[in-house]
């Protein structure tokens, strides 16, 4: 099989053929169809963050696919399902976190694509607990980016308690903001969208934002506050100076919901501003199993759209420096 591997970190990506992996008695081999290209991906590949991958590895946490083998303890999939590889590969099960339904917390879990071989490849196994299945009249190319920026930013609104009428800045127009701009209207927020590219903020608009903000040529805390100020600030752009606005941008009240991970990620938030107007700080990583079969459900019935261009597995590295320029409209796939 194909695959794309990291052979040396902040290395490029080696198109290689690789032998067809088989799965243990708990798990599923699946035969990909789509596979998003995340930035976690980059940031995997680059081994920015405190805890790196070990090389070789594939990285690749978007993927959908066909279940072609199922190992002998599987009982929740068969072959012939259409499932997801996400970034939660497995959890341990038993702690507080798993049994409490925050099981993307679980200090024990293993992800897609970074502790474990992931989706950026013909063939790929994967827990068959955590296997979402796909519904019925998802394309693949469609249903691999909600696999991670759709969930993760379905899962950005729910932390934040988004409410009707309240005002909520996105901070960010890629794979993760396209989509919080339709999550957020789906629960009745006015919406103002922020970025550095007016084609990203024209497609913004065109999703249902209300309002749009250039953050190259307007400050945007000041555009935000003279429409009434934030109730919730999302934060998906990979810049710390990004984050900062957002907290500053926030009523009294506030919200500002961490999502994205800056390489160099310490931001500086004023304790006299964060006590006296009763700012809250929420990190919101992925979602779970249940937040993504939510996500699939939405999609399936038409609630929202996906964004994305395709791209073949021997563009990747091609892929990796439009997304790095930031030419991508909102997410590339790979299809197979």
């Amino acid at each position: 099989m194909k695959a794309a591997v990291i052979h040396h970190l902040g290395q490029p990506f080696t198109l290689e053929d690789r032998p067809v992996p088989q799965p243990s008695a708990d798990q599923v081999l699946v035969r990909m169809e789509a596979s998003g290209l995340c930035h976690t991906d980059i940031h995997a590949a680059r081994g920015d963050w405190p805890v790196q991958p070990t090389p070789p590895f594939v990285p690749g946490h978007e993927g959908v696919g066909i279940i072609e083998r199922v190992g002998d303890h599987v009982t929740t999939h068969r072959v012939g399902d259409r499932v997801a590889i996400a970034w939660l590969g497995r959890a341990c099960g038993d702690c507080r976190y798993c049994l409490d339904g925050r099981e993307a917390l679980c200090e024990h879990q293993v992800n897609s694509g970074y502790s474990i071989d992931g989706a950026l490849a013909e063939y790929a196994v994967t827990d068959g607990r955590y296997a979402v299945t796909v519904p019925a009249g998802i394309e693949p190319f469609e249903a691999a980016p909600l696999t991670c920026a759709g969930v993760t930013s379905y899962k950005s609104v729910k932390v934040a308690h988004v409410q009707p009428g309240e005002l909520v800045a996105v901070f960010g127009i890629g794979g993760l903001g396209h989509l919080a701009v339709q999550y957020a209207r789906l629960v009745g927020a006015r919406v103002v969208a922020i970025d550095v590219d007016d084609d990203k903020l024209e497609l913004a608009m065109s999703l249902g934002a209300d309002h749009v903000v250039n953050a190259s040529t307007t400050d945007p805390v000041r555009a935000v506050t003279e429409l009434g100020g934030a109730d919730v600030a999302l934060a998906y752009a990979v810049a710390v100076a990004s984050f900062e606005q957002a907290f500053g941008s926030l009523n009294r009240g506030g919200r500002l919901v961490c999502v994205a991970l800056p390489a160099d990620g310490v931001m500086a938030i004023p304790i006299f501003d964060t006590v006296l107007k009763g700012i809250e700080i929420i990190g919101s990583i992925v979602g779970t199993r249940q937040d993504l079969r939510e996500v699939l459900d939405l999609h399936a019935r038409g609630r929202t759209r996906v964004v994305a261009e395709p791209r073949k597995l021997d563009q990747v590295n091609l892929a990796v420096a439009e997304l790095l320029r930031g030419d991508v409209p909102a997410r590339l796939v790979f299809e197979f």
